[in-house]
């Protein structure tokens, strides 16, 4: 009994979670095909990386329905697709149109790599330049000093050692 509760909660919870499935009737396949491909490429301004014909949103789920309403009103992809964008901004497209608003979209990150570049190339370089500073006579007379003393050190250890 136990188990049979429980299959039918599995079932319910799998009834409930399942998303409509809209069946529109068209004039031609043509129009259904356009119908496809407008869902496919407009941008659910809900789920911002699904098209609506992806999205369980309920305003893809009217944007479908206004897409298939204007394709019944005989209207092409140009003018739905202008409908949808001076109603919901370049944004509801996958691929923006090239114009001054959206320049930052096109060029953006192009901008930021190059950007990562000179910065990275200007360490380097700077990295590179860095050298140490030249020595005066006087320092150069100590260092000689340094060394020959250091060298007279090491050969009396060596000697003592060898004793």
């Amino acid at each position: 009994m136990m188990r049979m509760l429980f299959i039918l909660m599995l079932l319910h919870i799998g009834a409930a979670s399942a998303g409509p499935v809209e069946t529109y009737e068209f004039a031609s396949p043509e129009q259904e095909q356009l119908y496809l491909k407008l869902s496919d490429t407009l941008r659910c301004l809900v789920c911002q990386n699904q098209s609506i014909a992806e999205s369980n949103a309920d305003l893809a789920t009217d944007l479908r329905k206004e897409i298939y309403n204007m394709l019944q009103q005989g209207m092409d992809e140009d003018e739905i697709v202008a409908f949808m964008v001076e109603r919901y901004g370049d944004f509801v497209l996958y691929k923006p149109p090239m114009k001054p608003m959206t320049w930052l979209l096109w060029f953006g990150p192009a901008i930021i790599l190059i950007a990562g570049f000179v910065f990275v190339m200007r360490i380097v370089r700077k990295q590179d330049t860095d050298e140490e500073p030249a020595l005066s006579e006087a320092e150069q007379q100590r260092l000689k000093e340094l060394q020959s003393e250091a060298r007279s050190t090491m050969h009396s250890s060596d000697r003592e050692e060898q004793d």
